[in-house]
């Protein structure tokens, strides 16, 4: 199976999604992650490459993400543009990018070259900081929720990995609720790395906590691609 790039998220938050390749990411040492390798060292091939992914936009919803291997500052200057283009062509009201928590102080300028409102998501993955940095390695520091929630609307958790515990995720999703506008939770599935899924904290998570499958400002992946892009990469 090869990488989707396109989709249609139709039912919470309706909006069309993107896939995009951008340089390597900058920190790329998160112990979880095997979608570091999806990006180009060229720029002007991975522009090139995005204009084709992005002009399948059609505005449907009036609402784009935009997501990539890495921090939506690693994209392409060309690329920017061409997402301002379709922005305007197909009168797009919302844009959502995802960046690294180290980027945090430069998006306020990053978003002053679209002129639509931008949503900045980041992985915090737990709120448990030694198992998010020595288990984890995302090297995200901060002194509190309310610190990250001045840069950022939403976030992405992790559920389901191997040492974590219940009384971890049960703060995680209640700091999500209590201080972010959005919130993604992604359910840790086995790949190529070393890090191991534990599938009894899965099923638990599911039993406590599936009723946040009705909640509109909660998104759960049960599987990595369920927003529709994504894949193996054998491109």
């Amino acid at each position: 199976m090869s990488i989707e790039r396109y989709s249609i998220i139709g039912n919470k938050n309706p909006r069309e999604i993107v896939l995009l390749k951008s340089k390597p990411c900058q920190w790329g040492i998160c112990r979880f992650c095997d979608y570091i390798h999806d990006n180009h060292h060229d720029q002007s091939e991975n522009a090139v490459f995005n204009k084709h992914v992005i002009n399948r936009v059609t505005g449907k919803y009036k609402q784009l993400e935009i997501i990539n291997s890495g921090s939506c500052t690693e994209l392409p200057s060309e690329t920017l543009t061409d997402i301002q283009a379709i922005v305007n062509a197909k009168n797009i009201q919302k844009l959502y990018f995802e960046a690294h928590y180290r980027y945090r102080e430069t998006l306020e300028d990053f978003s002053k070259q679209f002129n639509v409102p931008v949503v900045f998501k980041t992985g915090i993955e737990t709120f448990d900081d030694v198992f998010r940095n020595k288990v984890l390695r995302k090297g995200v520091y901060f002194s509190s929720p309310e610190e990250v929630a001045s840069y950022f609307q939403s976030i992405c958790l992790m559920v389901g990995i191997k040492g974590q515990t219940k009384e971890m995720i049960r703060n995680d999703i209640a700091i999500l609720k209590r201080h972010f506008e959005h919130g993604c939770i992604n359910i840790y599935q086995n790949n190529t790395t070393s890090v191991i899924e534990d599938p009894y904290l899965v099923e638990w998570f599911r039993d406590e906590f599936g009723y946040l499958e009705a909640d509109e400002n909660i998104e759960i992946l049960w599987h990595n691609t369920d927003f529709g892009v994504g894949g193996e990469l054998h491109e």
